[in-house]
């Protein structure tokens, strides 16, 4: 079950006594947000709004929907970070599942027993984190925990970040990701080239995507080759305030107009196939919001991300594209 730490938003309010306030995180944990609203509601007697929007990460907090309805503080749910640069305006609140991973840690320990493996997590499972390598441990599994870089602690991943298991890849036997997450497990298998497992306590179950994950390193492969073809390309920047990035963008469009290609800017909040399908004249995209958007999702023309995009103009210039997904951040 989703604890959110309320404690901490209470405080924020007591201390400085806003006139209204909104809330958002994960589609998960809406649910949860809106008891939180409620609550608000009840014991405060201020307008507390859920930004009820689909929300993926610190990159995409909404905070000019926050602006718009007059909330002096957004509090942003569930996704921990190791920073707190976001403005007096965001708060950012933790949210854990308090589930425990003691029964499939030790199921974990059959069959890792004698190997080496990298623990990693997201936000709401971090607290897990040190319980399950003492369980993996005084089993016999050797255990490394990487170091956490620029918003990551030690031993989180985002779905386009991922420091930690990048540092432990060359030193491991395979990935071990604590929840429930195929996209944060399969960016893990794309990022490090390891075999990744899911220890899922919901279902007691350990779950390799390693295949999965390459399924979709295959298309996204095709989908570089494919747009190597192309004579015309839309390049969008994306609106959201965390994945602006229109000096990627204009750096891209340099690139590629002076290797004889025609080039668009484009700019979208949200980029989904119907949305392109508007678009005329362009023969393959260019998104440098989300690189999971590419990956992830079914488009009808090539819609390369950051990486993708940074392999297609070594194809053009006759340069090897191997383990361009090997980085450990996407962006």
């Amino acid at each position: 079950m989703i604890v959110i730490d309320e404690k901490k938003i209470f405080d924020e309010i007591q201390i400085r006594k806003p006139v209204s306030v909104a809330l958002n995180g994960p589609d998960g944990i809406l649910p949860k947000i809106q008891d939180t609203a409620a609550k608000i509601m009840q014991v405060c007697g201020i307008p507390a709004y859920v930004l009820a929007d689909s929300c993926f990460g610190t990159c995409d907090m909404n905070t000019n929907g926050a602006k718009v309805l007059g909330a002096e503080i957004l509090f942003h749910i569930g996704h921990t970070i190791n920073s707190t640069s976001f403005g007096d305006s965001v708060v950012l609140v933790d949210a854990f599942d308090n589930i425990s991973f003691e029964n499939i840690a030790k199921k974990c320990v059959e069959e890792f027993k004698g190997k080496t493996v990298s623990l990693v997590t997201d936000s709401q499972h971090l607290h897990e984190v040190d319980k399950v390598k003492s369980i993996l441990e005084e089993g016999g599994v050797k255990v490394m925990i990487g170091k956490g870089k620029g918003q990551l602690n030690d031993g989180q991943v985002f779905g386009c970040e991922f420091y930690p298991v990048m540092e432990t890849r060359h030193n491991v036997d395979a990935n071990i990701f604590l929840g429930q997450s195929n996209f944060h497990a399969s960016g893990i298998a794309l990022s490090t080239d390891r075999p990744t497992y899911v220890l899922d306590p919901y279902f007691n179950e350990i779950r390799e995507v390693t295949e999965f994950a390459q399924t979709l390193q295959k298309k996204a492969i095709l989908s570089v080759y494919k747009a190597a073809e192309s004579e015309s390309f839309g390049i969008i920047v994306g609106l959201k305030e965390g994945q602006f990035s229109k000096i990627t963008a204009l750096k891209f469009k340099k690139e590629l107009e002076s290797l004889g290609k025609k080039v668009q800017l484009f700019a979208l909040t949200d980029i989904t196939d119907d949305k392109l399908r508007n678009l005329k004249g362009i023969d393959s995209f260019i998104q440098v919001a989300c690189p999971r958007i590419s990956t992830d999702n079914h488009f009808h023309k090539p819609v390369l991300s950051t990486p993708q995009a940074n392999a297609l103009i070594k194809i053009l210039k006759k340069e090897n594209i191997d383990g361009f997904l090997q980085v450990p951040h996407w962006l």
